[in-house]
C-alpha cells in the first residue's frame, strides 16, 4: 500500500490573506474557506491542494518544509513575486541549476528555479 500527496498545509495566524496571496501567485483558486480557520487553494486537477490553517502560535524559526517551484524566466518571476509582497532571501546556484529563495508575506520560505533570460543586446 502507498500513500499519495493530497495537500500541503501551512500554519499561519491569518489564513485568508495568505491563502489569497498564494492563490494569486500560482494561478490557483480558493476551493474552501471554512470560516477563515482553514482555507484551501486548488492548483488544478491532479495537483496537490494548498491548505492554510489558523494557529495561535506558528512554529518559530525557519520552516522545515518548503515549496520548490520552477519557471521559464527566473528574473521576471522573482521580480513579479517581490512586487506582489515576497521578500528575497538569497540567490543560489549549483552547476547547471540556479534558484532564488524567497519568503511569502507571512515569512514562509520557498524557492523558484529556472533559467535567466539572456540580456538584450
Amino acid at each position: 500500500m502507498a500513500v499519495s500527496l493530497e495537500m500541503i498545509t501551512v500554519d499561519t495566524t491569518d489564513p485568508v490573506p495568505l491563502a489569497n496571496w498564494w492563490s494569486e501567485q500560482i494561478g490557483g483558486s480558493i476551493h474552501a474557506e471554512n470560516e477563515g480557520f482553514f482555507v484551501v487553494v486548488s492548483m488544478g486537477v491532479g495537483k496537490p491542494l494548498l491548505g492554510f490553517q489558523k494557529v495561535d502560535d506558528p512554529t518559530p524559526g525557519k520552516n522545515r518544509l518548503h515549496l520548490d517551484m520552477s519557471t521559464d524566466d527566473l528574473t521576471a518571476e522573482v521580480d513579479r513575486l517581490i512586487a506582489a509582497g515576497a521578500t528575497k532571501i538569497a540567490d543560489r546556484a549549483l552547476p547547471g541549476l540556479e534558484w532564488v529563495t524567497l519568503a511569502d508575506p507571512d515569512g514562509n520560505q520557498f524557492c523558484v528555479s529556472g533559467t535567466r533570460a539572456a540580456p538584450e543586446s
